[in-house]
């Protein structure tokens, strides 16, 4: 039966899972009088404007309306598509700005214009900068004069008052590309910046990255045979990456564009990880060996581009790349956050030496202020804290919630955070530990209100949602399980967050009890638990969620019929769900794999090499890891989705997965979405995708 006008999975597709009209990308001024930030004007609105809180009068000011701007629909250059992509945007309009160091001035890119505002007038008007063509990552000098960009992978500047652009550096080769950050370095590193104004103005960091070694592949659109495939460099497991180097770029006082590159043994230390400037002392930057057991900190002198070794660090697993890390303080010393192995935690460390204490998992860095450093931080998975660690170790935690986050500039906080009991985000700010300010939320109100219960089972305590129909009499009737993983690194997904199970809900008012899970290789429980999937990202993911599902059948014996289980999920946890009925088809009885890695020899080196090695090195690791040998053993319904535009998750792992079952004989479904990336914004495609899935585990599961 077709569910009414105001279904929750057509709310949750036209509100782009419930992000428009959220407030966002918070940044206050030092001088404490205003806070810049993101905002569509509506629930449903994909356009996102550019705002101000006046902190004084709590006034909330457009400055920025894409509508005033765009004579006709949005054009995006093939770099801004790539990098929403990698940055998982959903959204258009002003998705993104750089400041001036005083807040005083924003700078963004519009339909690949690049535009100018001041922020602390409210009768500035928005002004176009010139241009070669279209551009991406406009970004302002911190004395908010000039804006470097990237126009046809080649840098300009271009005075704000006014003037010609000028190039800075310019492409080589057409695979050469300056100022963007390499595939690697956006999609697993989280960096995707690629160039960095030094702290006073006088000049720049910026990549250069040449893609010629890197194999290219092609993304087709079967659905328009009359459009060439798109050419694609990717860097598959165990071939060659993008060559990366760094250059300090200056203009002498001659005027001449002086570039020095950055030395460095680009063999040993293949990656560029993070790039940090401040205003108070020279660059920090930090490079990986491709094993990524391998971490080297450079100072580098801001006149002449000399690196000098300030840390080195090594793991026999991996080093992780976390957010604010490593940066100079504002006293000038070395913040990093290092995987303790003693302590089991990941500990913030000063000029090499630890002050967190044991327990505390240090998750990211937002600033390191002259009298404290800001941290998240949590001693559980499911909720972290915004915490200001004192230089003597002192722990102040200023707010949790299932999800936090943070920036502070002088004496204003802007603060973010989630709870289990709302589907709200709470936005507001903070002066001196008073909150002066709350910033207004358009976003749409799930017409579903989650009831989640958080349980710690089996013996490794896994940290499990489990949510029942809202109409649920516990005890009256057991009912079939949907487990809802993503499983791997980099993500948790049992968090005391309520917005996070809206989608669970509804699959549980559907019927079911629903089960989300994170086990081994998750984050936020510290070193050994996160290294565990060294060299087999299959074998504990998928233990943990047979465990998990033990332990909720033991917690709730007459609620839960363990002869009907699906499970279902995206990317890791697509390749989770398909691995599930492949392995352990007792436990698993149907499966919806969405965009999963079947092959790991098909993902990149980055993600791949840091779990499993060189597959030359290694071929048992990717063989143990991977679907494809085990396409004989399925017995079980499986459907797979993917998008056939897919450029991180290419589609070739579905369809060489396809290939092997239809060669052993076992029957399955695959469900190809034309046009669609990893991501599923398009709302007709984001709709739909959940009411198949529901019919395929009523077919499936006999419901």
């Amino acid at each position: 039966m077709a569910d009414p006008q105001d279904s929750y999975p057509r709310q949750r597709a036209r509100t782009r899972g419930f992000r428009l009209g959220a407030p966002r990308a918070l940044t206050p001024s030092p001088d404490g009088e205003r806070v810049a930030f993101l905002r569509s004007r509506g629930g449903t609105d994909p356009l996102t404007c550019l705002w101000v809180l006046d902190v004084t009068s709590g006034t909330e000011r457009c400055v920025v309306d894409p509508s005033d701007l765009l004579q006709d629909e949005e054009t995006l250059p093939p770099e801004e598509r790539a990098r929403r992509e990698r940055m998982r945007e959903v959204t258009g309009g002003v998705t993104d700005f750089s400041v001036d160091q005083d807040v005083r001035v924003a700078v963004f890119a519009l339909s690949g214009v690049p535009y100018a505002v001041r922020l602390d007038d409210p009768a500035a008007t928005v002004t176009a900068l010139d241009a070669p063509g279209p551009v991406i990552d406009p970004r302002p000098d911190p004395t908010g004069t000039k804006a470097a960009f990237v126009s046809d992978r080649a840098l300009y500047v271009a005075p704000l008052a006014g003037g010609r652009a000028a190039v800075l550096c310019r492409p080589e080769s057409d695979t050469v590309t300056w100022g963007l950050a390499d595939f690697i370095g956006a999609e697993e590193l989280d960096r995707v910046r690629g160039y960095w104004w030094l702290g006073d103005g006088s000049g720049l960091l910026v990549e250069r990255f040449d893609d010629s070694p890197v194999a290219t592949w092609w993304i087709a659109d079967p659905a328009h045979p009359d459009q060439a495939p798109a050419e694609h460099r990717y860097p598959a497991a165990g071939t060659d990456n993008a060559d990366v180097s760094l250059w300090l770029v200056r203009i002498d006082d001659e005027g001449e564009v002086v570039h020095e590159e950055i030395d460095w043994d680009h063999a040993a230390l293949p990656y560029l990880a993070t790039v940090s400037t401040s205003p108070g002392g020279d660059p920090i930057v930090s490079l990986l060996s491709r094993d990524q057991r391998r971490q080297v900190v450079l100072s580098i002198d801001s006149e002449t581009g000399a690196s000098t070794v300030v840390r080195e660090r090594t793991d026999p697993d991996w080093i992780d790349v976390l957010p604010g890390v490593p940066a100079r303080g504002s006293s000038g010393a070395l913040v990093e956050i290092v995987a303790d192995r003693s302590a089991d935690t990941n500990r913030l460390v000063v000029d090499d030496v630890a002050i967190t204490p044991p327990g505390l998992q240090v998750e990211a860095v937002l600033d390191a202020g002259a009298d404290d450093i800001l941290v998240i931080a949590g001693r559980d998975p499911v909720r972290s804290s915004v915490c200001r660690i004192s230089p003597d170790g002192a722990v102040v935690e200023l707010l949790t919630g299932g999800s936090v986050g943070a920036r502070r500039s002088g004496a204003l906080l802007c603060t973010a955070a989630t709870s289990l009991d709302s589907t709200a985000t709470d936005t507001a700010v903070w002066r001196e530990g008073e909150r002066i300010a709350t910033v207004s939320s358009y976003a749409e109100i799930p017409i579903i209100s989650p009831r989640v219960t958080m349980l710690s089972v089996g013996e490794r305590d896994l940290r499990t949602a489990v949510l029942f129909p809202s109409d649920h009499v516990p005890g009256s009737r057991r009912l079939p399980v949907i487990m809802s993983p993503y499983g791997g690194p980099h993500a948790r997904m049992a968090v005391e967050t309520g917005l996070m199970y809206g989608t669970a809900q509804w699959l549980a008012d559907q019927g079911y009890c629903v089960v989300v899970s994170d086990g081994r290789g998750t984050p936020g429980r510290g070193p050994a638990w996160d290294r565990t999937v060294r060299g087999d990202l299959a074998t504990p993911a998928l233990e943990d969620q047979v465990a998990a599902l033990a332990g909720v059948a033991a917690a709730y014996p007459d609620d839960v019929d363990t002869s009907r289980v699906g499970i279902r999920g995206w990317s890791f946890g697509g390749f989770l769900a398909a691995l599930g009925v492949l392995r352990r088809p007792d436990v698993f009885h149907a499966a919806v794999a969405g965009a999963p890695v079947t092959d790991w020899r098909l993902y990149d080196t980055g993600y791949t090499e840091r779990y499993l090695g060189l597959p030359q090195d290694d071929p048992d690791a990717y063989d143990t890891s991977s679907l494809i040998p085990l396409a004989p053993l399925l017995t079980r319904p499986l459907l797979i989705i993917h998008g056939l535009a897919d450029d991180n998750v290419v589609v070739a792992n579905t369809l060489q997965f396809s290939s092997a079952l239809l060669a052993a004989g076992r029957p399955h479904a695959v469900l190809p979405l034309s046009g669609v990336t990893h991501m599923t914004p398009q709302e007709a495609v984001a709709e739909n995708l959940l009411r198949a899935e529901v019919d395929f585990f009523a077919s499936a599961l006999g419901r």
